[in-house]
């Protein structure tokens, strides 16, 4: 059996590189790293079942051999990388996709297709639920990320019901971990970076805008789960557990000493002002639900990015 990942160098492409090597699978990762970093993937260089390729999947895809399954999760995730990149992000989303499924399709293969709770927009429904769609701005700074997901959702139906391709789609509500890039634009690196660095936690907003907050490794159970199943229809993954972004800025500087002092700056046009996943058809159909308490997922997040930091002052001081 052997998978495909696109973005397979990135935060949640490389562990979910790790699950299926796991589960036995042989895995070619595909990634450009115009975000993913090919040291997330390092440790499984010398494991034979694994094999990393830097290539475009908006580019022409060509993959030599059998393949059972294309997981398709390449694409710039946080605000500041999307907007940095816009149109990187509307062409993964778009030519992106579409060569990931023709490529499943020339293989025979099933397709998974990473979605994301920004189809749902700055909801006016809370918990979001699978059938709800959604409230998007499609012309506004973050449509590049928003509409080329649900552009990626509506192409991957039509090769399920024009090609009867086996395709699954997830849609993947906030998730941290281990690998996340330091400072990358999303509220748990921003605030460790700013911790570690002696700065103030910066808030838009007032903080009252909620988030809720998943750990990768519950998030890569869901993910494995939803490929095995027969549902072919988008699923949220996710955990229910909703808070402020001001109640998570305190759990995060509770960690460090002194204390971080808050900033308040203005909150970017159509940040979504609540964001909560219903994972009632999750429970239903794949017998999942989150495991990992926020104070624990923390602590080992918390120990990675201190980590990283120093690694990266080291390299930057001068010998």
């Amino acid at each position: 059996m052997r998978a495909v990942v696109t973005g397979g160098a990135g935060f949640l492409g490389s562990h979910l590189c790790d699950r299926l090597l796991k589960e036995g699978w042989d895995v070619l990762a595909i990634d450009n790293l115009i975000t993913g970093a090919e040291k997330n993937v390092s440790h499984l260089a010398s494991n034979s079942k694994f094999r990393f390729l830097k290539a475009d999947v908006s580019d022409p895809l060509a993959v030599d051999g059998d393949i059972a399954y294309v997981l398709h999760f390449a694409s710039p995730a946080s605000p500041p990388d999307y907007l940095k990149h816009p149109i990187a992000t509307m062409k993964v989303g778009s030519i992106g996709t579409l060569n990931a499924l023709d490529l499943a399709l020339a293989k025979g293969a099933k397709f998974f297709l990473a979605s994301t709770s920004e189809c749902y927009g700055d909801p006016e429904i809370s918990p979001q639920h699978e059938g709800y769609w959604g409230n998007v701005n499609p012309v506004g700074p973050r449509s590049v990320y928003d509409e080329s997901k649900r552009f990626a959702e509506a192409l991957t139906m039509a090769y399920h019901t024009h090609h009867a391709l086996d395709t699954h789609i997830i849609r993947i509500f906030n998730t941290y971990g281990p690998r996340m890039r330091l400072n990358d634009g999303r509220a748990l690196p921003n605030f460790v970076f700013q911790a570690l660095s002696g700065k103030a936690l910066t808030i838009f907003g007032d903080g009252s805008q909620t988030r809720s907050f998943c750990y990768v490794d519950d998030l890569i159970e869901g993910i494995y789960r939803l490929s095995q199943s027969s549902e072919h229809f988008p699923v949220n993954i996710g955990n229910p557990n909703e808070m402020t972004i001001l109640e998570f800025a305190e759990r995060v500087r509770k960690h460090y000493q002194p204390t971080p002092r808050l900033v308040f700056e203005p909150l970017p046009q159509d940040d979504p002002k609540r964001r909560r996943p219903d994972i009632t058809k999750a429970k239903r159909l794949l017998n999942w639900e989150p495991k990992v308490d926020l104070e624990e997922g923390l602590i080992k997040t918390l120990d990675y990015f201190a980590k990283e930091y120093q690694a990266t002052q080291k390299a930057t001081t001068p010998a």
